[in-house]
């Protein structure tokens, strides 16, 4: 069972749709705003070895610049070490 992950692009909201198999048509909405306009993310591998960790509860992003253009980090709202 995918689970994709969506940024909207006018709330810059960032949600989960799980998709339970091919044929099942999944609303693709912003939970927040209720906006269509998403732009599918790269998912950030997660995992936990024990201790505290800080939560975040908004996404931010971090933009490089080099010879080849620039590129862009999605900082993504959950647990990190």
């Amino acid at each position: 069972m995918p689970i994709y992950e969506f940024r909207c692009l006018k709330c810059n909201h960032c949600l989960e749709i799980l998709v339970m198999n091919q044929e099942e048509q999944v609303e693709m909405k912003c939970s927040k705003c209720g906006s269509v306009e998403l732009e599918r993310i790269m998912s950030a591998t997660n995992y936990a070895m024990g201790g505290d960790g800080a939560a975040t509860d908004s996404a931010s992003t971090q933009t490089r610049t080099c010879s080849s253009g620039s590129c862009t980090t999605w900082n993504l709202p959950g647990h990190s070490r």
